[in-house]
């Protein structure tokens, strides 16, 4: 199987994420390792979120909201760091989702904000549970402190300074 990128996926007969063995040129090459680690978190993350009826990138938006409400698209977009454009339809699948709606910003009539509704909070603290849980079975062969390790330098690599 290919990717959009035509890069080998790894996968076995029964398209399982992950089982395979890295084709030994690659095996080093941290951006093949983190590419497919992504993948199969991704493949994860997309089973696992699909009771829900959500993606991951619309979980993280519905956190990015509950974080600190009440935010305005753009805000939500920045926090992000997503274009404007993206995030529009992000949260126009949201609302057709019952999941958030937009109101008048109280402190300006001008400006709209994005707030989660019930279905969005409850979705939210469902779907994360879920969510965590495949990450969990994605560093199930880590002990926990390799797994805070990796973390932390994923985040030093990620938001270095």
């Amino acid at each position: 199987m290919t990717n959009a990128d035509d890069e080998p996926r790894m996968t076995n007969a029964d398209d399982e994420p992950g089982d395979a063995a890295p084709l030994p040129a690659l095996a080093d090459r941290f951006a093949y390792l983190l590419k497919h680690a992504q993948l199969r978190l991704a493949e994860l993350t997309r089973a696992a979120l699909a009771p829900f009826g959500i993606s991951g990138r619309e979980l993280a938006v519905l956190v990015a909201i509950d974080d600190r409400p009440p935010a305005s698209q753009q805000e939500v977009a920045r926090r992000m760091g997503v274009d404007r454009t993206t995030m529009v339809a992000l949260i126009d699948d949201l609302e057709d989702k019952s999941l958030v709606q937009r109101q008048q910003d109280p402190d300006d009539r001008r400006k709209n904000v994005v707030v989660l509704t019930d279905a969005g909070h409850a979705t939210l603290r469902e779907a994360t549970v879920a969510a965590i849980e495949a990450e969990r079975r994605l560093l199930g062969s880590l002990s926990d402190e390799e797994s805070a390790m990796l973390r932390k330098a994923l985040q030093a690599i990620a938001f270095p300074g």
